[in-house]
């Protein structure tokens, strides 16, 4: 691959034929398919010096694709006023439930209508990072569950240190595939990017070092509901090491089957929050059950 500028140069070296928009969107690192699709539908494609007419175009072994991204606009995260569930808000911090479908921080393709625009319209944010202010963890868009901000340089501090040396509480719940012969195990398995599929995390020999820690607190016909325990906090991490021991997260569009439970997403939840207060130091633990559509699933599977 040549990148020069916001100019990509591709070339097909594959035996077998292949869709041009799932080809270029496997080969750029974070433009999704719908972005690649609508860079074709700008003509900002070639095969071959000429423009690519459709997305559905095949690409052959050989074929050269020229890509022109265009220039983004900058992202900035604003304040706007969207629901917030607090949970917990003090000078310092805030702990807040995070439901299903939001995202966090503002990136490309979700400039806004993120948590990060609801917590700074909520609350006073001393932080000079403009895009992910008082953020110093974070879930997947389709978890839900428990998250803590800092509220100023002093909680960011502490509590990026409390994560860094693995003294603090997440835990989560999540359905997954499968029954389970003992009642906890360990998964000690390193994490970086896929080297087939770059929008996905795998376990990789050469990843960054990632453990989770489950229990198995009650089996269905064809799916278990755990609770699960952070000691890493690893892009995806519970559902891909979940996948590597054969037990995706039920609902997982990426990582699961495509046979699964219905919902909104994966089946995974951070029910339970713990750390030391940035000032006082002393101890603070929050738990939330998980959004409807979960409970009501574990009420169906158990009937």
């Amino acid at each position: 691959m040549i990148n020069i500028s916001n100019k990509v140069q591709l070339t097909f070296n594959d035996e077998k034929k292949s869709r041009l928009d799932n080809f270029v969107s496997e080969n750029l690192a974070d433009q999704t398919r719908s972005q690649v699709q609508k860079y074709i539908k700008d003509g900002n494609i070639l095969i071959n010096k000429n423009i690519a007419e459709k997305a559905g175009s095949k690409v052959t072994k050989g074929d050269v694709i020229d890509i022109t991204i265009p220039d983004e606009k900058p992202i900035e995260a604003v304040a706007q006023d969207i629901p917030l569930d607090v949970i917990y808000e003090d000078s310092d911090v805030l702990v807040v439930n995070k439901p299903q479908g939001m995202v966090v921080h503002p990136a490309a393709g979700h400039p806004d209508h993120t948590l990060v625009n609801a917590i700074l319209y909520h609350s006073k944010i001393n932080d000079d990072d403009i895009l992910r202010p008082g953020i110093v963890h974070r879930i997947d868009k389709d978890t839900s569950g428990l998250l803590m901000v800092a509220k100023n340089d002093l909680a960011k501090q502490s509590l990026m240190k409390q994560l860094k040396e693995k003294t603090n509480l997440r835990e989560y719940l999540a359905i997954v595939h499968g029954n389970f012969k003992e009642t906890n195990g360990k998964i000690n398995a390193p994490l970086g990017r896929s080297k087939k599929d770059r929008k996905k995390q795998a376990v990789v020999d050469d990843g960054r070092s990632a453990v989770t820690h489950f229990t198995v607190l009650e089996q269905f016909d064809g799916y278990s509901l755990l609770r699960l325990k952070l000691e890493t906090g690893r892009t995806h991490q519970i559902r891909v090491h979940m996948k590597y021991i054969g037990h995706p997260v039920a609902g997982d569009p990426l990582y699961g089957p495509k046979n699964t439970l219905k919902g909104n997403g994966q089946f995974l939840h951070a029910q339970k929050l713990g750390f030391e207060h940035p000032r006082t130091h002393k101890w603070l633990e929050f738990s939330i059950d998980p959004p409807a559509i979960f409970q009501e699933t574990l009420n169906k599977l158990r009937s």
